[in-house]
Formats: C-alpha cells, structure tokens, sequence
C-alpha cells in the first residue's frame, strides 16, 4: 500500500476500531484483525469509542449496529456530526429483511454491512478495501 507521498507502508499503521456489546464477538474480531497485522483496539459501547483518543487515530471502525445507549447509526451520524471521517463497516445479527438499516448506513457513508455470521475472510477483505480508499 502506498502512502501519501508514494512511500510504502503496511497495514500495522491503521488502527481499526472494533465496537460491539458482546464481548466475545469483539475478542474474536480483534484476534483475527490482529492476527492478519492489524493494529486492533475495542469497544464495548459508543459511548466507550467517543471517549477515547483511539477514534481520532482510526483508519476503519467495524461497529455492530445494535449496541445499548447509543445504536451502531446513531454513532455514524455522531462520527460524521464531529467532522471524523472513519470508513465504517457495519456488522449486524439482527435481519433487515427491508434493507432500511443497510440503506440508511451506506446512505450516511458506510462501505459495507455484514450479516452475522459472517466468515473471517470477508470481514478481511472488507477492512482492506475500507482502508484502500
């Protein structure tokens, strides 16, 4: 990957920023991204990544779209609200048999939206094409 001034450079530079309540899900997300050479950190809320200095570093945010307090879209429009422009690949288990949630994330800006489960290749090729752009 080339970086701005045709300098290249390796994924480990990216921080990918993983939230979701379920604490398992996102110990396994941040295993595999770490894994494939990620640099890798996690949240169990919003909230939690708001606070955190991490979301200005952030090269990708992988964000389930159901999480307590502050839902996955709100936080989106939160993100895009305060000018931080992360490439936002959404996860979710919850069926979307409309597409209105899909709709509404890629509407906003997202690049992907994965139905849980999803297999670990595809959350790889998602993230890399996130940072790719």
């Amino acid at each position: 990957m080339l970086g701005r001034r045709g300098i290249h450079t390796t994924v480990k530079q990216y921080l990918i920023a993983i939230v979701d309540d379920e604490e398992a899900l996102r110990q396994a997300t941040e295993s595999l991204l770490r894994s494939a050479g990620f640099k890798a950190k996690s949240f169990g809320s919003a909230e939690a990544l708001l606070r955190s200095k991490s979301r200005a570093t952030a090269g990708c945010l992988v964000l389930d779209v159901n999480l307590p307090g502050m839902n996955g879209l709100e936080l989106q429009l939160e993100l895009i609200r305060n000018g931080c422009a992360i490439p936002v690949v959404f996860m979710t288990a919850q069926h979307d048999d409309q597409g209105t949630m899909r709709e509404r994330a890629l509407r906003a800006g997202a690049l992907a939206f994965l139905q849980k489960p999803f297999g670990d290749e595809d959350l790889l090729r998602t993230v890399r094409g996130a940072l790719a752009r």
